[in-house]
């Protein structure tokens, strides 16, 4: 039997991967992966569940998972997933894509996708595309790399390439800049569960949650997909209702005591990756920055010369200040993660919430944006809670909170800092 030719590409900062795919749809690759040209492909990714899935919704018909007559806007990333490779099995291709296909899923959900994939390769090659050295299938021997200039170059093969690489060490040489004006709060306890309780339907998500976030603490919310991370972010956010009748004490407020969301929002920077499509062709990367004083999708005041001071300030510390007035839109992904990242400390709130910085990252890409988290919680007063399937190398949360999945809801521990 035939052993199937099975490739790694390795994408570097600022490449340009999808031309890359598109060579490859397009049959117009060169090199030694030019083999592929006259085979017939799947390309399995995040774009491809969001075009079948707008199909199940265009058709209302199951389009991939027909033995168990499921949607796939009803599973979860991981179960998309899993689903997405049989249906693309089931074609009959002689060979797959595979768009980072680990992305966004929790560490169980990697394991138990490698395993199916192992499987996989033993009906077809496998082409994985990936921006993480650490994600590469361990069975995959071919390496190929894109740099910058979408230069393909071809490697002897995957062990020596990663052993060409060596992690940048990234240091920002400025320092946090100052904030503009102190909070008031009543306590040093900023977040404060005391056995809370969340259920929707009757189906309960966390159970006794008991856990507290101080002044200045750099805290990691950890937990599998499903295990309850977002609804504890809205409850903190004070944007889940269910909130009401809880014990839950934000920012030295009791929630149900006369508190507005306004209230609780002053005091949080908030960051997620979907943020990147909220601002338009319109918004300079200065404006869009200085927009984080005001908790606001655009400018609707002229900003202060103090304003526009502390924003150069932040654009300066991420080495981004002669970008000040480019379009936004226009950024690399990684710059417009240090972008917002900065957009929502800028007004130094008490609590600053990193939901997925990494998220779609190239390696080099993580490490700048982790240089800079650590930085910010080294040289602020600001507390940071940071929520991730990954535990970055480098990264230096000084305490973290795992959710632990139970059918009576998750439950909830500290597996860091109790020393």
């Amino acid at each position: 039997m035939k052993r199937n030719n099975h490739w790694a590409v390795f994408v570097s900062k600022n490449a340009n991967k999808d031309l890359f795919i598109q060579l490859l749809l397009e049959k117009k690759i060169e090199g030694g992966l030019a083999e592929f040209n006259d085979k017939a492909t799947m390309l399995m990714s995040d774009l491809s569940i969001i075009e079948l899935i707008n199909e199940e919704e265009i058709h209302d018909r199951v389009e991939v998972d027909k033995i168990n007559n499921k949607r796939l806007r009803s599973m979860s990333s991981g179960e998309q997933k899993k689903a997405l490779l049989a249906y693309c099995l089931s074609r009959n291709p002689d060979y797959i894509i595979l768009d980072n296909p680990f992305d966004n899923l929790d560490i169980a959900s990697q394991a138990s996708l490698g395993g199916l994939l192992k499987d996989a390769g033993e009906q077809a090659s496998l082409i994985q595309i990936i921006n993480r050295k650490t994600d590469v299938l361990p069975f995959v021997t071919n390496a190929v790399s894109i740099d910058a200039k979408n230069k393909i170059t071809y490697h002897k093969n995957v062990e020596e390439y990663l052993h060409q690489q060596k992690n940048e060490s990234i240091v920002f040489p400025n320092d946090v800049p100052k904030p503009l004006h102190d909070y008031e709060i009543k306590s040093d306890a900023l977040v404060v569960f005391n056995k809370v309780n969340v259920a929707y339907n009757e189906r309960p998500i966390v159970k006794d949650i008991s856990w507290k976030i101080n002044t200045g603490e750099f805290w990691q919310l950890i937990g599998p997909n499903g295990s309850g991370k977002s609804t504890l972010l809205t409850l903190i956010t004070g944007d889940n209702p269910k909130g009401y009748g809880q014990d839950l004490t934000l920012f030295g407020m009791k929630k149900g005591t006369g508190e507005t969301v306004w209230d609780i929002k002053q005091n949080v920077g908030y960051f997620t990756p979907s943020m990147t499509d909220l601002f338009s062709k319109n918004h300079t990367l200065q404006g869009m920055v200085v927009s984080g004083l005001f908790d606001s999708i655009g400018l609707y005041v002229i900003p202060a010369e103090a304003h526009l001071q502390v924003a150069n300030e932040w654009l300066q510390l991420i080495e981004m200040d002669h970008l000040k007035n480019i379009s936004f839109s226009k950024l690399s992904l990684g710059q417009q993660r240090l972008a917002l990242i900065a957009r929502a400390m800028i007004k130094h709130p008490p609590l600053l919430i990193l939901d997925e910085p990494t998220s779609g990252l190239d390696d080099y890409h993580v490490s700048l944006v982790t240089s800079l988290i650590n930085k910010i919680a080294a040289e602020s007063r600001t507390a940071i809670l940071y929520v991730s399937h990954r535990k970055e190398e480098g990264l230096e949360p000084k305490f973290i909170f795992e959710l632990i999945v139970d059918e009576k809801g998750s439950t909830g521990k500290i597996v860091l800092g109790l020393d």
